[in-house]
């Protein structure tokens, strides 16, 4: 077998889309967060496109807001004879956690989802008073 010169046997191994960093770079977009505070409230503005509200699920558990999202779907094409042409599948799931504080219920954060955009309103946990440290004296 002749290799012509400037070519490389393993050029194709790496075309993957995995390997493509364009694709690296749209999966780390999946679920982007702004966190700001306004009015004794966080405000977390999360992009999930693609995901519908039904894909969605919003968990306070030991203090943490568990967000994840998961979708399963497919796609059939058939010709006009029932044959299949095309039969394409996707699975995917993402979440993200963000500590809220211990103090924090379920009952006080508000979620609304709408054009690919979940917005969530969290009460600022009021600060515990943190023990002063007390030192023992040794004899």
């Amino acid at each position: 077998m002749k290799f012509l010169p400037g070519l490389n046997l393993f050029d194709d191994a790496f075309d993957d889309m995995f390997f493509d960093p364009i694709f690296t770079k749209k999966s780390s977009n999946i679920m982007k967060t702004d966190v700001t505070e306004k009015d004794g409230n966080y405000l977390l503005d999360m992009e999930l496109p693609g995901y519908g509200k039904e894909d969605i699920k919003i968990e306070l558990k030991d203090g943490y807001l568990n967000v994840s999202a998961s979708k399963n779907t497919s796609n059939e094409e058939k010709d006009d004879k029932g044959n299949v042409i095309r039969q394409e599948r996707y699975t995917g799931s993402c979440s993200r956690s963000f500590y809220v504080g211990d103090g924090v219920k379920e009952t006080d954060i508000k979620a609304k989802f709408e054009n690919g955009e979940l917005k969530i309103v969290v009460p600022v946990d009021a600060p515990k008073e943190v023990e002063e440290k007390k030192f023992i004296a040794i004899e």
